[in-house]
């Protein structure tokens, strides 16, 4: 019976994913200083954009796995506004590292990084975001960021503005317990719990921002829900793939 459950809730997750909804969906939140999250990035296909991501190094753009399956070809960087974009903030995807034991967002590893066919031009209006250095335990409470392009209620459209909201971690038992069975491990809950503030689907790939760093990466909310009456946003740990992270960007400096 549990592992029909689980199937179902996989089911359940997974297709409300893929439901046509673009963007990083901000809700409740507001437009984004103009100075501020240098670092994010639009990831895009010939549509247009489809995912968040956040600049790391010059040459790498951080995001979720499961965007992969959107066909992928460009990043925007160095604007918050990405409509009638020119030229020079557009970089190509010359290659997808998505992490290689990604098989769902409901069983984790939802982490991929994507290799620039050049480097980023750092200025004034394009920065990179500093990583956790170690593994870190967030306290409940936390007040960290999240921010995207795309829709601002439940069935709206994507934004030309990135936006931000401020949300709360969650305690991961209480995560856990709140969550069905099966949340995967290395991941941060916040946001979403008792308040309206948060993502909604779609806003894959952008960055959980506390303290100045990136911890971690939208992954999954529930069921295409943007109202957020009593379930969390999941985002994945980016100090639990540090290894990970570091194996990635040496073997590529060393095929250049």
């Amino acid at each position: 019976i549990m592992h029909g459950l689980h199937k179902f809730l996989l089911f359940q997750v997974v297709a409300c994913l893929g439901q046509g909804a673009r963007g990083s969906e901000i809700i409740d939140g507001e437009k984004a200083p103009e100075n501020s999250m240098l670092y994010m990035a639009s990831v895009q296909n010939k549509g247009g954009h489809v995912c968040g991501g956040f600049l790391v190094s010059e040459d790498f753009v951080m995001t979720a796995a499961h965007c992969e399956k959107d066909n992928l070809t460009r990043v925007v960087l160095g604007t918050h506004n990405i409509k009638n974009v020119d030229e020079g903030k557009i970089r190509y995807i010359e290659k997808m590292y998505k992490h290689e034991s990604y098989q769902d967002v409901w069983t984790g590893k939802d982490i991929m990084l994507l290799k620039l066919s050049r480097k980023a031009e750092l200025n004034k209006k394009l920065q990179t975001t500093p990583l956790p250095r170690s593994e870190i335990h967030l306290g409940d409470n936390t007040k960290c960021y999240v921010a995207g392009w795309g829709f601002i209620k439940t069935g709206g459209r994507v934004v030309d503005e990135l936006r931000v909201v401020d949300v709360s971690v969650i305690n991961p038992r209480v995560c856990r317990e709140i969550l069905p069975p099966g949340l995967p491990n290395n991941v941060i809950c916040a946001g979403g719990y008792k308040t309206k503030k948060g993502f909604c689907q779609g806003d894959s790939g952008g960055p959980l921002v506390c303290g100045g760093t990136a911890v971690g990466i939208v992954s999954f909310n529930w069921e295409k829900n943007c109202s957020y009456p009593h379930l969390p946003n999941v985002y994945t740990d980016v100090s639990k793939y540090l290894p990970w992270i570091k194996t990635i960007l040496k073997r590529s400096k060393r095929s250049e």
